[in-house]
């Protein structure tokens, strides 16, 4: 599944939780704005109370006649009743605009906060966006960020050896990639070059081939065939590293009336770079059958495996997919005789 696909998918639901968590609030929203309408009531009849209270003490102290005491109260009394007018008609206003529109919009453009779904400058990358309404487009942006997705086969190089010589099953063997890119324009005013860099989880599984499994007899890693048949053998390794690759290919300039951006969706990209980490985990699963039952047995620990990973990697892209592979520097096991070290080649799915 392409990213494009996966980022529609992505903006529709967060539009859904959106809509549903503004309609929740504009629901309380009509509730405050009923109650203070009794509040305002009752705040302009205090303050009549109270101003009413103080001309009729001006008056018993003989400060003001009781004609002018009458007209004052008379005065303040309208006041008041217009106050109470002007601003229930306030609030009515902002009841009607929320019911109508489903937001307040006597807020001021420039501070009110919207959702919107809409497409890149490419007119074909979605996006989703929460800000102001009058949002100003960026005149240049020269760092850009995207979703990272890769998977495909997986294996290992022997010293000494060939592919084809491995003890690991060559399409039964995978590895995935997850994790987040940024890709920045080195040069200011050419896209000729970029780097892009970020933070992954890689998952490298091997399936040993002929009912063998990985022991760790203390002093090396090997494999041994298993006393039983095994519907199942698995090895992974589950490592967090930060790829840094340099990015080359032509680019297309688009020019609107207040910003610029360079086009890459329709044009090769190539990739060429490495990466380093640690190592999370390793594991292995067995899945075998005694007498009658379905045994699974799930092994973690440290199988001697390196802690600190390193390698070298590179991918061929167009639009959103590219061939990606890549090679560990560091061997799988410590202390093994033989070294061995784990080779990737897939596709990789975040191009823009």
């Amino acid at each position: 599944m392409k990213i494009a696909t996966l980022s529609i998918a992505i903006a529709i639901w967060v539009t859904a939780v959106f809509t549903a968590a503004a309609q929740e609030k504009n629901e309380e929203t009509l509730q405050i704005l009923e109650q203070t309408k009794e509040k305002v009531t009752q705040e302009e009849k205090d303050a009549l109370k109270v101003e009413v209270e103080a001309i009729l003490e001006q008056q018993e102290r003989n400060i003001i006649t009781v004609e002018e005491a009458e007209l004052r109260k008379k005065k303040a009394a309208e006041k008041h009743a217009l106050n109470i007018e002007n601003r229930l008609a306030i609030i009515n206003n902002k009841i009607e605009l929320l019911q109508r529109n489903g937001t307040d919009t006597s807020l001021d453009d420039d501070d009110r906060l919207v959702l919107s779904v809409g497409w890149g400058d490419r007119g074909d990358s979605p996006f989703v966006f929460l800000g102001p309404k009058n949002r100003q487009r960026p005149y240049d942006r020269r760092t850009t960020s995207d979703f990272v997705l890769a998977i495909g086969f997986n294996n290992v190089i022997t010293e000494g050896q060939s592919l084809e010589d491995s003890p690991y099953k060559l399409a039964g063997s995978r590895f995935a990639e997850l994790g987040w890119a940024w890709k920045t324009r080195v040069f200011q005013e050419s896209n000729w070059l970029r780097i892009k860099y970020g933070i992954s989880f890689q998952f490298n599984g091997l399936k040993p081939e002929d009912n063998q499994y990985l022991v760790d007899t203390g002093s090396e890693t090997e494999l041994q065939t298993y006393p039983i048949d095994l519907d199942k053998s698995k090895f992974r390794l589950d490592n967090l590293v930060v790829p840094i690759h340099f990015e080359f290919g032509p680019s297309k300039k688009i020019e609107g009336e207040n910003y610029f951006r360079y086009d890459t969706h329709n044009q090769i990209k190539v990739g060429i770079g490495g990466y380093a980490g640690i190592k999370l985990a390793a594991r292995q699963k067995l899945k075998y059958e005694v007498d009658g039952e379905d045994i699974k047995e799930k092994q973690k620990g440290s199988f001697n495996t390196n802690n600190f990973i390193y390698g070298v990697s590179a991918y061929l892209g167009w639009r959103d997919t590219a061939l990606y592979v890549k090679y560990d520097l560091n061997t799988i096991f410590k202390d093994n005789p033989v070294e061995q070290r784990n080779i990737s080649l897939g596709l990789r799915f975040d191009m823009d």
